[in-house]
């Protein structure tokens, strides 16, 4: 059996499941200043002692990096960052937060200026001086080099609580976004430390031990002891939840949108003939635009418990939330109210909800019901709308997947998977709208819970031959091997499917579920004076995503 828990912001959902079947299913508070009570209470809500004592895994998604970033609760951050020649510091990010120093390496990681020891050194007192404990160190070649991030961070330990290299978070070339993410995985690093602190506590609890893992925007999960050294990959892992969730459910035949309805947000994703669509150079989160692989997804601010009210004559919904609806003793009218007064949803006390209604009505000399039908119709009306926004969006320019880029596509979606507590009273009016067929998964109020519960674990690495210097760079490792000029792509792929399988196992991966396939290869040759001298090799690997076969068997 599996135990997948989502701790949202509200509500904390968990599912207890066998076979791919939801067992039990279960909704608790979310306790934002007790992660670990909160956890418990979903755990046992669904699973007696006995059974908890059968479980094979454990895995969450959390929202609580993703909050910390939107609320900007980060804890500040050193950010020592070697730019090298030809790029304007102005021009990089969060250069209000940035050292730069001395060092560089060439495109092809050999050294063109060396560190300054001296500069580090300074840098560190500086940095003791005002405080400052968490510290992100990134180079614009450093995955082609890793040597100058690593002599930085050997000459900051001791000192700091924890240091960031760029060069361990992605082996993608893009340093602006590589600056981005080594600073959001410092600004998170206390409090991600924190809850996998509270998780360890969690399993003690338990008395058992048995794999747990986290949820990462890729929608693939990793051991949560390994993810306190990238928490920055959790970020957005609640809407990767969702499109995990939905899966089994997609037609493999079509394109497809999945539309999840919160409290507070909709999320939206999107299928090209059953495979889910991928940020192809990394997610952003607020401002910050980052090289962590993630699905991807649009948010609109609106949801079950949006605040409805009037402005000059017109209803406008959103984009706060204010708390529940009034037919739960919340303080303001919302699209829920609505729901009850027209009889779509048989919740809470239909009385408030008609007051609620009342209220907006007098303002706009409607009846209740009629403001009622107003609210639905605006709420249907801007989630339809962001959807073809988001379709010809992707349609502006190449289309990639979780495994491929495709090539010339244009994505038709016919069908939508509307998921989330609101999602069977808005559907029917949503998939007019967008003249789709509709589907509500049964369950569809906790598919983050089971869309985390059936995630595999994916990993991904990236390799870079160089045979006319003879090295080998295992980019996020942070290795440089000899080679001999005689290296191939086929040696290439073989060492990184060796060290893949190898890294999968100690991110948690299931035997089943190591199918390795290359993401990504090029070959380039080096000439000088019109002669070959070499070839340049390059290779992405990755552990296919997916939902893990250990528990659909």
């Amino acid at each position: 059996m599996i135990l997948g828990i989502d701790v949202g912001g509200t509500h904390t959902d968990s599912v207890l499941m066998k076979n791919g079947k939801i067992l039990r299913k279960s909704k608790v508070m979310t306790d934002k200043s007790d992660l670990l009570k909160s956890v418990i209470l979903a755990t046992q809500s669904v699973a007696e002692p006995a059974e908890i004592k059968q479980l094979q895994r454990i895995v969450l998604s959390t929202t609580i990096s993703t909050n910390a970033v939107a609320q900007h609760q980060l804890d500040p951050v050193g950010l020592i960052v070697m730019s090298g020649p030809g790029v304007s510091h102005q021009d990089l990010p969060l250069s209000d937060k940035s050292s730069y120093i001395a060092g560089y390496m060439n495109h092809r990681g050999i050294e063109a200026e060396s560190v300054d020891e001296d500069e580090i050194l300074a840098l560190k007192k500086h940095f003791a001086a005002i405080g400052i404990e968490h510290v992100g160190v990134v180079g614009k070649f450093s995955t082609r080099s890793p040597a100058h991030e690593l002599t930085v961070q050997s000459l900051l330990n001791g000192q700091t609580r924890h240091v960031t290299v760029g060069h361990q978070l992605s082996g993608a070339l893009n340093f602006p976004r590589r600056i981005s993410t080594a600073y959001l995985n410092e600004a998170i690093w206390r409090l991600h430390s924190g809850m996998v602190d509270q998780l360890g506590a969690y399993m003690q609890q338990l008395g058992i031990d048995v794999p747990l893992y986290i949820l990462k925007a890729d929608g693939g999960t990793i051991d949560v002891e390994q993810s306190r050294h990238y928490p920055v990959q959790t970020i957005l892992s609640g809407p990767a939840a969702t499109i995990m969730g939905v899966l089994p459910f997609i037609s493999s035949d079509k394109d497809s949108v999945s539309i999840d309805v919160g409290g507070t947000t909709t999320d939206i994703a999107l299928f090209a003939d059953g495979a889910p669509l991928l940020e192809p150079k990394g997610v952003q989160i607020e401002e910050h635009k980052t090289l962590i692989r993630g699905l991807l997804t649009h948010s609109i601010a609106v949801g079950g418990d949006s605040h409805v009210r009037v402005i000059d004559k017109q209803l406008v919904i959103g984009p706060e939330r204010k708390g529940s609806a009034m037919a739960f003793d919340g303080p303001v009218p919302t699209p829920t109210d609505a729901m009850i007064v027209l009889g779509l949803a048989d919740i809470g006390d239909k009385a408030k909800a008609l007051a609620a209604m009342t209220s907006l009505a007098a303002e706009l000399d409607q009846t209740p019901e009629q403001t009622a039908n107003a609210i639905m119709s605006l709420a249907c009306e801007a989630i339809a709308a962001k959807v073809r926004s988001m379709i010809a969006e992707v349609n502006s320019k190449p289309v990639y997947t979780i495994h491929e880029m495709l090539e010339g596509k244009e994505l038709v979606p016919t069908e939508a998977i509307i998921v989330g507590g609101p999602a069977p009273y808005l559907a029917k009016h949503v998939g007019q709208l967008l003249n789709m067929a509709v589907v509500v998964p049964e369950n569809s109020d906790v598919i983050n819970a089971s869309g985390a519960a059936m995630a595999r674990t994916t990993v991904e690495l990236t390799l870079m031959a160089d045979t006319e210097e003879g090295i080998m760079t295992i980019a996020e490792e942070g290795v440089q091997t000899d080679i001999p000029k005689s290296f191939t792509m086929a040696d290439l792929v073989a060492v990184g499917k060796e060290r893949l399988e190898h890294i999968a196992r100690v991110a948690g991966a299931q035997e089943s579920d190591l199918e390795i396939e290359v993401a990504d290869s090029q070959t380039f040759n080096v000439i000088r004076n019109s002669a070959t001298t070499g070839k340049n090799i390059r290779v992405r690997l990755q552990i296919k995503p997916g939902l893990t076969k250990h528990e659909l068997q």
